[in-house]
């Protein structure tokens, strides 16, 4: 049995190109740099060494992904390894490329039609918000604050004395297995 996973985090090196199959399937298609940090041996000082990945996306995703991914994007990627092989101008080539599978970046807040939650920076010498009013937001939905006093804590009610259980004498040899 064989494993054919790859996660790999790193930054856009184009902008991401959108084009259609000829049965109408969005592809995707982008650079990744993915950096590989090792020893130099003659100074001994760490350095950073640049991995370039080609990756391709297909499906309804890729659209609306090429609007938001640009050049120097930091992205996460998830998907497969596919090797290609093919023929141009008599010379053999090939390719190893990522078949992504899920991607992850930071999402520009959308503009028109959708939920994007709007936080504002408080006033200079603005007073300190309530507990209620830091607590995060979520749905827009704002809780109300009570002006009722705390619950008054409970006394403790004793545990109840449990016995305990009845020793039996039980030996390796009794047992069937």
């Amino acid at each position: 049995m064989s494993v054919n996973r790859v996660v790999i985090s790193g930054n856009l090196t184009r902008d991401p190109e959108l084009r259609s199959s000829q049965s109408g399937t969005n592809i995707l298609t982008f650079g990744m740099a993915v950096n590989d940090r090792r020893r130099n041996p003659q100074t001994g000082e760490w350095e950073d060494y640049a991995n370039f990945v080609d990756c391709v996306l297909f499906g309804n995703r890729a659209e609306w992904l090429a609007r938001d991914l640009r050049k120097g994007k930091k992205v996460f990627v998830e998907g497969k390894l596919r090797y290609s092989t093919w023929e141009r101008d008599g010379q053999r080539r090939s390719k190893l490329e990522v078949v992504v599978d899920d991607i992850d970046y930071d999402r520009p807040p959308r503009q028109q039609g959708g939920y994007a939650p709007q936080q504002q920076a408080p006033a200079y010498n603005a007073p300190a918000p309530t507990p209620a009013a830091a607590a995060p937001q979520q749905g827009g939905y704002a809780p109300q604050q009570r002006t009722q006093a705390a619950p008054q804590p409970q006394p403790a009610q004793p545990s109840p004395v449990v016995a305990a259980p009845p020793q039996a004498d039980v030996y390796d040899e009794d047992i069937p297995f």
